[in-house]
């Protein structure tokens, strides 16, 4: 299977080093590795039987005391103490609180409702006319004078902002105006003029610093870096990745190599305990327990078995006869004290019995026969 995958990838040139480098490392792995796979695989194996035996048992036993420790008595107080003392609860709350809360709603606050809401009615009514016959005329004769007094303030406001207007418009704005096209537009472009010439200057100062250092820095620290990279990192670093993906490749492969070899070795350790412990076993169990058992079964398991049973049979017999002693005796005492049981007394119905009942080929009905 890895021949065919090797087989299926495609195919790179590769140098002397990398096949120098490939087998000696491929040969350290392997021997390395070997025995972590045997320790890894012996591990997992006890691991398995660890989880079989011992920790699924041991689970499910926690599961059923954690059952029965926590589970089953909150069940028990839930369904037999916690339930019928609520139902009980309940019962003395309806019976207590809801019953006579019921009867006062429906007897006392249900009447005293009805009369504050005739009385609220009343009330409104009341409002509704005072507010239709006294405050509306009250509140139009209030609404017209504040209309007059509004116009008579609105004129007034009209005049006094029209000279306002005209007082600011000729003593603020018209100064303000002249000051700024005639003294501060010059004054700023001055000013701008200056600001831009000391800028060019500073940038091309600036200028003039940032060349210098960067040829300076270009030619003491990045030319330098950049050979150290291309010369030395760069070779380094490839060689290094070389090896490094040689020895992933050859943990791989020993890894693989090494599961082989575990399996082996576990198939062949199993099979010498197969034929050390385990057909011994098995061929003594067959040849010398199972007749035993047999000849045991046969001989006194059985014989035991029927005679259990053909004492329980007697055992029951017994038991059955005095059964049916007691009972007699039992009825004879009755009879001795009370007397034989009075036969019952036949009652003249007034339908006819069985085949004497009126039938459809038949006149007489039982009202009518004697």
């Amino acid at each position: 299977m890895d021949l065919e995958k090797a087989s299926a990838r495609p195919q790179q040139p590769e140098g002397c080093l990398v096949v120098a480098i490939r087998i000696p490392v491929r040969i350290v792995v392997l021997v390395l590795v070997v025995p972590v796979r045997m320790v890894w695989d012996a591990l997992v194996v006890v691991g398995r039987f660890l989880n079989d035996a011992v920790l699924r048992p041991l689970g499910r036993a926690l599961l059923w005391v954690g059952r029965a420790v926590f589970v089953w008595p909150f069940v028990g107080l839930w369904r037999y103490v916690l339930v019928p003392l609520g139902k009980g609860l309940g019962w003395l709350a309806t019976v207590l609180v809801v019953v006579p809360l019921g009867w006062l709603y429906r007897y006392v606050l249900t009447p005293l409702g009805h009369g504050l809401v005739w009385l609220v009615r009343g009330l409104g009514a009341g409002a509704a006319w005072v507010y239709a016959r006294v405050l509306t005329p009250i509140g139009h004769g209030v609404v017209w004078l504040l209309r007059g007094l509004g116009a008579g303030l609105a004129a007034l406001g009209v005049g006094i902002y029209t000279c306002l207007a005209w007082l600011a418009r000729y003593l603020l704005v018209v100064p303000a105006m002249w000051v700024y096209e005639w003294v501060l537009t010059p004054i700023g472009r001055a000013i701008a003029w200056c600001v831009r010439g000391v800028a060019w200057c500073i940038a091309m100062i600036v200028t003039g610093i940032g060349m210098a250092l960067y040829w300076t820095t270009r030619v003491l620290l990045v030319l330098p870096a950049l050979a150290l990279w291309r010369w030395v990192l760069a070779p380094l670093g490839r060689f290094l990745a070389v090896v490094a993906r040689e020895i992933g490749e050859a943990l791989g492969h020993a890894w693989r190599i090494a599961g082989h070899i575990s399996l082996a070795v576990g198939r062949f350790l199993a099979t010498l305990f197969r034929w050390i412990f385990v057909e011994p076993v098995r061929w003594v169990y067959q040849t010398v327990l199972t007749p035993v058992g047999h000849a045991v079964r046969d001989l006194v398991l059985r014989p035991v078995a029927e005679a259990a049973r053909s004492v329980g049979r007697a055992t029951r017999q017994a038991l059955r006869a005095a059964r049916e002693s007691a009972r007699q005796a039992r009825a004879d005492v009755r009879r001795m004290i009370f007397g034989e049981r009075g036969q019952p007394q036949m009652v003249d119905r007034r339908e006819p019995p069985g085949h004497e009942t009126r039938t459809l080929g038949r006149s007489t009905t039982a009202l009518t026969k004697d």
